[in-house]
């Protein structure tokens, strides 16, 4: 379906990387209009952010913080490997340590969400 020209192991972390900033990209629209409906009414706003409050968005918000993990730990990464002689090299290495902080971020954020999430605040 897909002929990529270039399949070497920089291909994914660069796909991830524009993925994750199109997502938070996403996520500051609905954050800019959410803030902003409170020009509708304070009945709106607060419907709106009623709905913020179940659970699910609750999930959403340790996906979204997961992707901003994603995202900055990348960016290091990408940092490392413009200013520095080995980064290239050790494309595929560095790339498996953003996926092992980012996991860490996830494990942290979901011990420390979920009783909030399953209790509620």
């Amino acid at each position: 379906m897909f002929n990529w020209k270039y399949k070497g192991s920089g291909q994914w972390p660069f796909i991830l990387h524009r993925a994750s900033g199109l997502a938070i990209l996403l996520y500051l629209m609905l954050h800019i209009f959410s803030i902003g409906s409170i020009i509708f009414g304070e009945k709106f706003y607060m419907d709106i952010h009623h709905v913020y409050g179940l659970p699910i968005f609750r999930l959403g918000l340790i996906g979204l913080a997961t992707l901003v993990a994603f995202h900055a730990f990348n960016g290091l990464r990408i940092i490392l490997m413009d200013f520095t002689n080995f980064g290239v090299r050790l494309q595929k290495q560095t790339f498996i340590g953003v996926i092992v902080l980012t996991l860490a971020f996830l494990a942290f954020s979901l011990f420390m969400n979920i009783p909030r999430i399953l209790g509620g605040y």
